[in-house]
């Protein structure tokens, strides 16, 4: 039988009869119908003595009238109800939640300040306790090898450092070049053209090579680990491990920093040719430096510290730019807007704190002498 409604107005009250099967194959016809009723009366009263089937989908249904009648301003009461369909309505409208009004605030520069350094204060504390974490596990992998994840760690070397040749080889080899066609303009003025190998393969094995090195893997690899931990965090695999009995530290989280500290000075190394090669090239076009000169020049000018210093920055680099990608990673909420955000954060982060930490090396050696 098809589901039916009747109405009757008697004394500034409607009267909503309802009877027949209320079930979600049946109420598509009565869900258009009863969205266009308007009431005009005090107060509403819904029979539902003659409703011989009702499943959650029509309990939705009326309940939802009963919610459009109530923001009128009228009462509105649902009789000849049984225990059963009761307990029904009782679900729903514990479960009903109304969508959330968004309001927009002009705040103060104050509050905005405010708001900025307690968000600031809580991603400090945060980091700190996953910083925390992360050596308090390395040493329980310290005492029981058996922990670290091997193959894992091959994988991310493959990964982050062989995979990223290419591109590194790239951009040193431009840096180089613009190195030497900037440092040759002004030595020419001074006819000490010779003195471009010097500036050239000092600044790219001691500062430019670690650097531009440093940030291209920041924006590759730091994104790549936020974005693969953010998708297995939004699937919910991570807490799969954890129900397992699997520690995503040992899984997740150190293998990725372990491989990046072993494959960044490789890469660094890697850059520091390039690059010198790049300003070889660029000085033979420029003013006619031959190669056979030019690698005798850096033989007597680039000194072993230079390059020490230059690959030594390397794990630490490594080291903030894992740790910061993958923080951000596990920091992903459910929603897929959150891993484009903590994305964009840890490529931002990553490369702030690879400046500031090669700065503070600069400080260091330049006060030591070295």
């Amino acid at each position: 039988m098809d589901i039916k409604y009747k109405i009757r107005e008697e004394n500034n009250t409607t009267y909503i009869y309802c009877y027949g099967i209320w079930r979600v194959n049946t109420i598509e016809k009565v869900e258009r119908s009863l969205d266009k009723l308007t009431f005009s009366n005090n107060s509403v009263f819904i029979d539902l003595m003659k409703v011989t089937e009702l499943d959650s989908s029509g309990a939705l249904l009326l309940f939802l009238l009963k919610k459009k009648v109530q923001k009128n301003g009228l009462q509105v009461n649902i009789e000849n109800i049984n225990e059963k369909y009761k307990k029904l309505f009782k679900l729903i409208e514990d479960s009903y939640k109304e969508e959330p009004k968004i309001t927009i605030k002009n705040n103060n520069f104050i509050e905005n300040i405010g708001k900025k350094s307690v968000d600031t204060y809580r991603y400090l504390i945060y980091f700190l306790t996953f910083i925390g974490e992360l050596f308090v596990k390395s040493i329980y992998i310290l005492k029981k090898p058996s922990n670290f994840r091997f193959k894992e760690t091959i994988y991310f070397i493959n990964s982050a450092g062989i995979n990223a040749l290419p591109i590194i080889g790239m951009t040193s080899f431009l840096v180089g070049v613009v190195i030497a066609y900037q440092t040759i303009v002004q030595l020419n003025k001074f006819g000490a053209d010779i003195f471009v190998v010097d500036a050239s393969a000092i600044s790219i094995a001691r500062e430019l090579g670690p650097m531009i090195t440093a940030i291209v893997v920041a924006g590759r690899t730091a994104s790549a680990y936020t974005a693969e931990l953010g998708a297995m965090k939004l699937t919910e695999e991570i807490n799969a491990m954890k129900t397992m009995g699997f520690m995503p530290f040992y899984f997740l989280v150190i293998p990725r920093v372990v491989a990046l500290i072993i494959a960044l000075p490789i890469l660094i190394f890697f850059s520091d040719i390039v690059g010198i090669f790049g300003s070889m090239v660029a000085t033979k076009a420029q003013i006619g430096l031959s190669f056979d000169i030019f690698i005798n020049r850096v033989y007597e000018v680039l000194s072993l510290k230079h390059y020490i210093i230059g690959i030594a920055k390397g794990p630490f680099f490594a080291f903030i730019i894992a740790v910061i990608g993958v923080f951000h990673g596990l920091r992903v909420s459910q929603d897929t807007e959150s891993i484009g955000k903590e994305t964009t954060k840890s490529v931002v982060n990553a490369i702030f704190f690879v400046i500031v930490c090669d700065a503070l090396f600069s400080v260091i050696f330049t006060e030591l002498g070295i």
